[in-house]
């Protein structure tokens, strides 16, 4: 007797709902495409975007402060703020004006827990244990009925909280130990197409789910390196999705998931282990724009953490959980090219308890308004349904074109 579970991993790297169901257009002449991404373990957004217009902040981040110039200089975004060095296709989007950064930002959330800091970050509530839906799929399963079936895709071995939920979800893992060969699907299909019909038809739409996010591959795509904290990871997953999301009769909505961002010690500056997981960030991004084509001036990507990193450099040249960071969007739908913060300071006063960056903008402001410009959510709908409480934050305007 063959166990199902590993049978169906065998045949196919992804789960998958019996009848794959289509996305209804909720935008007018839009296309829309969004995307989610979580940097897990907290990303360090004085690194990322530097304030090097601060003057505080040079002495703070001793060690690993960016410069202005340099054998690597930070990638001047304006005339205050920085971009990390390892980031030149974000740069690049945002002289385009399909990038833009939310700086001083964060949930609700004030503690300093990875796991509670997640949960309020994906579930969209304002404090840990809530609820066990995420935001997305809520924003999903309000979307306007019509006659397609809306439904999201879930990247990685399990569907990030973000998109868990009523609504219908499309996953799909990257192969790690490579994928198995098609006649091994073919065969897995035959034997339960008689005794499970049901099981069948699940794998069957799993299976060509998987080879239309393997068409025409980079190479390197469906290797056996990388998982989501290494920059091979990123992009592969990056390139999957963008696959799958520009199928005429693809999922609109993703969410996916990169862990190792708990930069405690050896982060280093312009190069070093940060740097590292940036340049595979923005691998990822450039992958979404490359394998999406025409489909790109569509999109928005949103880049979110569950917290920031303290503003003073640790004894083993790293950071301690903090509060505030940023939030980073691209996408050709964008209004990009700006930097929005209302930068705190960092003055000894300024700083939260003492050791943070001051939160000044709820990321879920963000977040509404994106869903409300670009997928047409109503406010009153992401105030009580999507972002249950948030009444008082409103949706950020001016973020889409």
């Amino acid at each position: 007797m063959i166990a199902r579970r590993p049978l169906l991993a065998a045949g196919a790297s992804l789960f998958a709902w019996a009848h794959q169901p289509r996305l209804l257009s909720a935008a007018g002449l839009r296309d829309p495409r969004l995307v989610t991404i979580v940097l897990r373990g907290a990303l360090d957004g004085l690194s990322a975007v530097a304030p090097l217009g601060d003057p505080d902040y040079v002495a703070l981040r001793e060690g690993i402060a960016l410069t202005r110039d340099g054998d690597r200089p930070a990638l001047m975004l304006n005339g205050f703020f920085g971009l990390h060095p390892a980031m030149p296709n974000f740069a690049r989007f945002y002289a385009a004006k399909e990038a833009l950064v939310v700086h001083a930002a964060a949930t609700a959330y004030r503690e300093r827990s990875h796991f509670d800091g997640q949960d309020v970050l994906e579930s969209g509530q304002g404090g840990p244990g809530v609820t066990a839906s995420g935001w997305l799929n809520r924003a999903l399963a309000a979307l306007p009925p019509g006659p397609r079936v809306q439904a999201g895709l879930g990247v990685g071995a399990m569907t990030p909280l973000i998109l868990r939920g009523p609504a219908p979800v499309l996953g799909w893992a990257s192969p790690v130990a490579g994928p198995a060969e098609d006649d091994l699907a073919e065969r897995v299909l035959a034997l339960y197409r008689h005794g499970d019909p049901a099981l069948a038809e699940a794998l069957r739409n799993g299976v060509a789910t998987d080879r239309m996010a393997r068409r025409n591959a980079a190479p390197g795509a469906d290797g056996r390196r990388g998982g989501s904290d290494t920059a091979d990871g990123m992009r592969r997953a990056a390139i999957g999705a963008a696959r799958l999301l520009a199928q005429p009769d693809g999922p609109r909505l993703a969410a996916l998931a990169f862990d190792g961002w708990d930069t405690h010690a050896n982060e280093g500056g312009a190069t070093g282990r940060l740097a590292q997981l940036l340049g595979g960030l923005d691998g990822a991004l450039a992958a979404f724009q490359t394998t999406l084509g025409a489909a790109w001036r569509d999109t928005v990507i949103m880049v979110a953490t569950e917290f920031g990193r303290t503003a003073r450099v640790n004894g083993t040249t790293g950071t301690d959980h903090g509060t505030a960071t940023i939030a980073l969007l691209a996408g050709g739908a964008l209004q990009g090219g700006r930097v929005l913060a209302d930068w705190p300071g960092l003055q000894a006063a300024q700083l939260f308890e003492g050791r943070d960056l001051r939160p000044t903008t709820d990321v879920r402001a963000v977040f509404k308004g994106v869903l409300a410009d670009l997928l047409g959510l109503s406010p009153a709908v992401l105030a009580q349904k999507i972002f249950p409480g948030s009444d008082a934050i409103a949706p950020m305007k001016g973020l889409i074109i």
